[in-house]
């Protein structure tokens, strides 16, 4: 449920979906996504949310075409502005709010200065599920990864919170956190489920060998 509406099935979210394609941000079901819009089409874009449903797709370019139309990634993940904040200088502070994965099924020639599509939502239907519980979750390969991952790249981490968070956010967090490059995060929501994920993300953490810092200060970095 998000904002007061369920979407219980594919046939409660809409045929057509404004997008945001932004490269590193990821967008899962259940999680949330701040964004600070200033670019003019993506305030008027906000504005036609706010007077609507309220839902925008978050997509990953993919790196082909014109940097002002780039390609998009083949899957998205639709979200529900929950939160809406205006700066003095125009700015709009929003979260977002996500609620189901969806396949670009078509791109439309549209008047808006942002662009649209048609949502295939069956290939991720089960988003729409009741949460799961996630009991018996297997954290340890995960966190052996994490420890190890984190050690390599000079980064620190609140233990204390990770320790007590439940498997379904850590694992999105830490996939949303982590500065995997765009193919490597579009593998992370492109993963059936939660476990699926924690294996991707564990084989990620793995594959890493560190050294992405060039800076020659031995001081810690926060992983945050």
């Amino acid at each position: 449920m998000v904002a007061g509406y369920v979407y219980r099935k594919p046939s409660d979210l809409p045929a057509v979906i404004p997008i945001f394609p932004l490269t590193g941000a990821l967008l899962f079901p259940r999680g949330q996504l701040p964004l600070n819009i200033f670019e003019p089409r993506y305030l008027n874009m906000i504005d036609d949310a706010l007077a609507g449903n309220r839902l925008i797709g978050m997509i990953q370019a993919d790196g082909t075409g014109d940097p002002e139309k780039p390609g998009l990634s083949r899957v998205g993940c639709v979200g529900k502005l929950t939160s809406f904040a205006e700066t003095d200088d125009g700015r709009y502070l929003v979260t977002l709010t996500g609620i189901c994965r969806f396949v670009v099924a078509r791109e439309y020639q549209v008047q808006t200065p942002y662009r649209q599509v048609t949502p295939d939502w069956t290939r991720y239907a089960a988003d729409l599920a009741t949460p799961r519980s996630y009991e018996g979750f297997d954290r340890t390969g995960l966190l052996s990864a994490l420890r190890n991952y984190l050690d390599r790249n000079n980064l620190n981490a609140d233990w204390s919170s990770i320790d007590q968070a439940q498997a379904e956010p850590l694992v999105n967090v830490l996939s949303a956190l982590c500065p995997f490059v765009p193919i490597e995060k579009q593998a992370l929501l492109e993963a059936h489920t939660i476990e699926d994920r924690r294996d991707v993300l564990i084989a990620l953490m793995e594959m890493d060998q560190g050294g992405h810092d060039d800076d020659s200060n031995d001081e810690e970095r926060p992983f945050q």
